[in-house]
């Protein structure tokens, strides 16, 4: 990453940062951090021992596993820490803004704050990129195969441009590890029809990662161009000197900027491995994970009045040609995989719904199903949620207005039971991307403010590329889509030189460029080839 290019011992910034490293808040500021840990971790450690109050222990090797799988999801979060997050921190440490200590802890606890308010819609965006089969399948070597693959793959992608100094995002190396694993998934069973990507949703996914920093760095030159002709106030325009903070108004600006880019990046870079987390707690506690023990008796009673609705809503549109196969979901599964409408698919989706609803119905509580029968239930739900938004978005069968409504009301219900992301597991992230970035954020600094442009970052210039980056994140998380925080606020940095006829160094964007050209085949590569090897020893 351009924005982690080493940090010459000798270079005037780093030895500024040494020094102000050493001073008595630095001592307050590591007290807050392990107060923030210890208090995350009981919690983390309460609510744990509440879910597995119901959990017969059988063999310890599920949970060995767990525990493994969890220490690598989490290491990804904290590698994503130091590769992203240290973006947010850049400008007000480079111009002197915030103490160093005082800015990334800053920074942690706003990242905390956006994880734990965010809706985990990008999470389970991301997961609707895996084949279906092994979605369904995590409980199996196949689902613990990919899960493995796609982590290692990452974090050993991000660690190797890390430390080479080379740009990369993590979305980009987590998008890139997913197709990796399908396309491998595919070739491995190429004779059987196992689906690979969803190359539907990968481009839509890609594309925003494609375009996120053009808009970045046009976005970044006009409103600084924009605050040059109608904000009269020339020390905004000014380099940092020495180690003297700004003006206050400048100041204040950089920290609102800085706590904006961390809460949105929080809210969106920290959902990436809350999904993959959740299938791994799916796959090895079932019994405390598939479903969502936190749904009221109400909104269950909800779920079955909906449930008989979209059940006759559905009946409505069966072929009569159709014959129901003996087993449902599978026919509904291969119209996922597909996204062709056979004669027997309204049918075979029909039927799930009206046993979904027996099955619910008979035991009040999703709490309530037996734990040898809460995986068939959520993976049930899950095909019937995929199936319905298929043929929304089809328009094939042409619902009605009111049809549609009736059928995403339904869908609602079922994403409550199965799309859930428990609070510890989002303060688990919190902490993992904060430990992070205060491990990675002095390698950013000096990039930042003095290596992608040819001359030293003014205050106008960092607070735009970080408005722009706020906005940008923002926007993606509404739409429930990953973006890079890395790319959107480099190029930010970028087109504010351009405007500012700063002029660029071209290494710099050679590496972002090349980074640009590699993660995505590089991760892919990686994950495929892991996937390869993890599924011969689960054989």
């Amino acid at each position: 990453m351009s924005d982690l290019a080493t940090v010459a011992p000798g270079h005037p910034t780093a030895r500024i940062l040494d020094q102000k490293m050493k001073k008595s808040h630095a001592l307050l500021s590591g007290v807050v951090v392990l107060a923030a840990l210890v208090a995350g971790l009981g919690y983390i450690g309460f609510h744990i021992s509440q879910d597995f109050e119901n959990v017969v222990l059988g063999s310890v090797w599920p949970y060995l596993l767990l525990i493994v799988a969890l220490a690598i999801a989490l290491g990804f979060e904290f590698v994503n820490g130091f590769h992203d997050t240290a973006n947010a921190v850049a400008t007000v440490i480079y111009t002197h803004s915030l103490e160093p200590n005082i800015a990334v802890v800053w920074s942690g606890l706003c990242n905390l704050l956006g994880v734990l308010t965010s809706t985990g819609t990008v999470a389970f965006t991301v997961i609707t990129l895996l084949p279906v089969e092994l979605i369904l399948q995590v409980s199996a070597g196949a689902g613990f195969a990919m899960v493995f693959a796609l982590l290692i793959a990452a974090i050993v992608w991000n660690l190797s441009t890390w430390w080479f100094g080379l740009p990369a995002s993590s979305s980009h190396t987590m998008v890139g590890s997913i197709i990796g694993v399908g396309v491998a998934n595919q070739l491995m069973n190429v004779h059987s029809g196992t689906s690979g990507v969803d190359w539907e949703q990968a481009t839509k996914v890609f594309k925003v990662l494609l375009i996120s920093p053009v808009i970045g760095f046009t976005a970044a030159a006009l409103l600084f161009l924009l605050s040059k002709a109608f904000i009269k106030y020339p020390e905004l325009y000014e380099a940092p000197k020495d180690n003297t903070p700004p003006p206050w108004p400048i100041r204040l600006l950089l920290v609102l900027t800085c706590t904006g880019v961390s809460f949105f990046h929080g809210s969106n870079d920290g959902q990436k491995g809350m999904g993959l987390i959740m299938l791994i707690l799916i796959g090895t506690v079932p019994t405390a994970y598939a479903l969502n023990h936190a749904v009221s008796p109400q909104d269950v009673q909800d779920f079955i009045a909906a449930s008989e609705r979209a059940g006759h809503i559905l009946d409505r549109y069966v072929d009569s040609t159709g014959v129901l196969g003996s087993d449902p979901r599978a026919e509904v599964t291969d119209y996922i995989r597909t996204k062709q409408l056979q004669p027997d698919t309204v049918l075979a989706l029909r039927e799930l719904v009206e046993d979904l609803n027996h099955e619910v119905g008979l035991y009040r509580e999703f709490k309530d199903v037996p734990g040898n029968r809460q995986t068939n239930v959520r993976n049930d739900m899950y095909v019937a949620s995929e199936a319905i938004r298929l043929m929304q978005k089809a328009k094939n069968p042409a619902f009605t207005p009111d049809e549609s409504a009736a059928l995403t009301n339904y869908k609602g219900k079922v994403d409550k039971a199965t799309k859930f992301i428990p609070t510890w597991v989002k303060v688990a992230v919190a902490l993992a991307l904060g430990m992070g970035t205060m491990v990675g954020w002095k390698r950013i600094v000096v990039t930042v403010g003095e290596k992608i442009g040819k001359e030293h970052l003014t205050y106008a210039q960092g607070a735009t590329a970080e408005l722009v980056a706020m906005a940008t994140i923002f926007a993606a998380d509404n739409f429930g889509l990953p973006v890079s925080t890395t790319h959107v606020l480099s190029s930010g940095v970028a087109g504010t030189m351009a405007a500012n006829k700063s002029g660029l160094q071209l290494s710099t964007i050679r590496n972002i460029a090349a980074a640009w050209v590699f993660t995505l085949p590089a991760a892919a590569l990686l994950s495929g080839t892991l996937f390869w090897l993890f599924r011969q020893v689960s054989h």
